[in-house]
């Protein structure tokens, strides 16, 4: 039963996410029967359109249209279309959603927790880091575009005194936190494979990253890099845009696609050979990530959920970020902008000095991998959303490239959490940790003063001052905004490690990059 679950989703995961394995087979012109049975199955669709050039092409461009539309089932790409357009209206029985806290039972907090808890959780989480049964998930599909970049977002040099780039700081992380599991239990092979999920543009750019840095030190073996699903971007019409005369225009699936991509990339399979238990999820622009973090991991397992998250408690409440919170009794996240101003601004009546609903949503997840295991029995239940976007295309009237002004179509994307709902509370938690140590997200141009380049690097530059001066290291020099120390991953993972400092002056700017 569960192999014809597998194969079914599999079908439809190709129907609904195309991709072509890096291995495949250069496409081949089709023949008369076969071009007309695809044909008249867009006909039927009412999506011919996406021919109207095909007679015009040379043989190499008919074999790659073709192969392109084939890929396609435009039968479900209406169907989810008019899903997401028209989503079912709320009857006049249907109550306005309850929205609650997640209860107490669920949630912990770094901020006021027992250090016997956090003891507890770091050493159960590295126990598992020692015996093989963490992995580490990346969503990295997204562009610098914002950042003035074509390159790969986890490229990104942050302008920190070392140089290092997003990856780079991971990739150490993650090689540090296999050292500190070794050193622990006296082990020589631990190891904490890395799943980087790429989307179509940014996958080779990826791949050559890695090949050219050798791998940040990490086992080549032990870096998987994967690509996300597409979907055709629809007009305003519906009807299924074309990027040129011989392509289909795409966009990559959103971040709720990591769900059938790890299933259709075989990432799921090698963790199931692996005997991967747990699994740490994240976005690459967040420059402090404790990856595959001991104490985030021993806290999820500690409570046996399918489903944790990170979250950072609010700054305000107008501050415009997601909750983490329960909807008509499940977890869930709920938009800033679905929140009355009078919800926003409640306060927790056990703790008056601090909002009732505080959860800060940082796409930071735990997941187990029996429930990851399961993706082919829901993941065909998950919504699709509508962004609405300026999508060029070319005219099938005209024949003629049109890069529009304003939003011309629309792009279907999936979100992570709308997984959430599916779960029992008993099967999901949060864990609150404090945002200047955890969260520091690179989202917009230098110079913008909030979540840009000098942002990060303050960040990481403050963080790595506030663990040499707790070893009663003396730090002097300019108070300027990019002063601080940075500590090397490859020294410190969380600030331990670092007592040589202690009774020593540093002058900032400074870097930490080996003892002595």
């Amino acid at each position: 039963m569960a192999a014809a679950v597998k194969d079914a989703f599999n079908s439809l995961a190709d129907k609904l996410h195309p991709t072509h394995g890096e291995n495949s087979a250069p496409p081949r012109e089709p023949s008369a029967e076969e071009l007309q049975s695809l044909k008249d199955r867009y006909q039927k669709a009412k999506q011919e359109q996406v021919f109207a050039f095909y007679d015009s092409l040379s043989s190499s461009e008919k074999a790659v249209l073709y192969d392109q539309l084939a890929s396609i089932d435009p039968d479900h790409i209406n169907g989810i279309t008019d899903k997401a357009l028209h989503p079912p209206a709320a009857s006049k029985e249907d109550k306005e959603p309850t929205v609650e806290p997640l209860p107490e039972s669920a949630t912990a907090s770094i901020l006021d927790s027992k250090q016997d808890d956090l003891d507890k959780w770091y050493g159960s989480g590295l126990d598992l880091i020692a015996d093989n049964k963490v992995a580490v998930v990346l969503m990295a599909g997204g562009q610098g575009t914002r950042l003035g970049s074509s390159a790969p977002k986890g490229c990104f040099n942050i302008g920190l005194p070392s140089g290092k780039s997003l990856f780079q700081l991971q990739a150490e992380r993650i090689y540090k936190v296999q050292q500190l599991a070794k050193k622990k239990h006296g082990k020589e092979d631990v190891v904490v494979p890395w799943y980087v999920m790429t989307s179509g543009p940014t996958r080779g750019p990826t791949e050559k990253y890695f090949q050219d840095n050798k791998f940040f030190g990490l086992e080549k073996e032990n870096v998987i890099i994967f690509e996300q699903g597409v979907l055709p971007c629809i007009s305003n019409e519906g009807k299924i845009l074309l990027e040129s005369k011989s392509k289909v225009a795409v966009a990559p699936d959103g971040n709720g696609g990591i769900y059938q991509a790890l299933v259709t990339s075989a990432v799921l399979s090698d963790m199931r050979k692996r005997d991967i238990q747990h699994i740490h999820a994240y976005c690459v622009d967040n420059c402090l990530v404790k990856v595959a973090d001991p104490a985030f991991v021993g806290f999820a397992a500690s409570k046996d959920v399918d489903i944790a998250t990170k979250v950072v408690r609010k700054r305000s409440a107008n501050e415009p970020v997601g909750l983490i919170l329960t909807k008509n009794g499940k977890p869930d996240v709920v938009e800033y902008s679905e929140i009355d101003k009078e919800t926003a601004e409640a306060k927790d009546p056990k703790q008056h000095d601090v909002l009732k609903f505080r959860a800060a949503n940082i796409v930071n997840h735990y997941y187990s991998f029996r429930f990851l295991d399961s993706i082919p029995q829901w993941a065909h239940k998950l919504p699709h959303h509508v962004a609405r976007k300026k999508i060029p295309y070319v005219d099938t009237d005209k024949g003629e490239t049109i890069k529009p002004e304003k939003p011309n179509g629309i792009k279907l994307e999936q979100f992570v959490f709308d997984v959430f709902p599916m779960l029992e509370l008993s099967k999901f938690a949060c864990l609150e940790v404090r945002r200047e140590d955890e969260f520091s997200p690179l989202k917009n141009a230098k110079g913008t003063g909030e979540d840009d380049p000098d942002t990060s690097k303050r960040d990481i530059l403050q963080q790595g001052k506030r663990w040499v001066q707790a070893t009663g290291a003396l730090v002097v020099g300019e108070r300027e905004e990019s002063a601080g120390v940075e500590v090397s991953p490859l020294i410190s993972y969380g600030g331990e490690g670092l007592d040589f400092l202690k009774g020593q002056t540093i002058k900032e700017p400074a870097v930490i990059e080996k003892e002595g």
